[in-house]
């Protein structure tokens, strides 16, 4: 993920290889077309991207679990940056990951919104993909595979938005 986040999915495979510490034919026997390479970190990220909601929700309260994971959103959606000409280019082989996105993301985001409008601290009128697609097109990269500041500070604002007339807030 980080060789693709920096270099592009046309990144060499010696590259990759190098950075996961395998050989070249380990790589490609495990992922025989970049391709499938591309769909396993795909996979990898969104897998704990919503992993992180759950972990989150048990070690904070409502608002902030909901607001830490929305940064750790950011923080995938910056990585899939990288992703991002495989998965527009129309090979078949990406088509089903924006399935596969909203099938774990949203339930991972659901779970917190519900639990932090049940604590009163959201809007209990939140569509979780809504606020998924909203983030995620906030989100402007930096050229470096990063997010800029000025999207952190949308996000930020989003957040505060969804507090607004929230049943505990004024």
């Amino acid at each position: 993920m980080e060789v693709f986040a920096t270099s592009g999915v046309d990144a060499p495979i010696r590259d990759i290889a190098e950075k996961a510490g395998v050989g070249v034919g380990t790589l490609y026997r495990h992922f025989p077309q970049r391709s499938d390479l591309i769909v396993a970190v795909f996979r990898k990220e969104v897998d704990a991207c919503a992993a992180a909601a759950s972990a989150m929700a048990e070690q904070y309260e409502p608002g902030e679990a909901l607001e830490r994971w929305l940064n750790r959103f950011v923080e995938f959606v910056a990585a899939k940056r990288g992703l991002s000409a495989a998965l527009h280019s129309g090979d078949p082989a990406y088509e089903p990951l924006p399935a596969y996105f909203m099938e774990h993301l949203t339930p991972a985001v659901s779970g917190l919104l519900r639990t932090a409008a049940d604590a009163g601290v959201v809007r209990s009128d939140v569509e979780p993909s809504d606020l998924l697609m909203a983030v995620a097109h906030l989100c402007s990269p930096d050229g470096k595979g990063g997010i800029t500041e000025a999207s952190r500070r949308m996000v930020s604002l989003l957040i505060d938005g969804i507090r607004y007339n929230a049943k505990g807030r004024p």
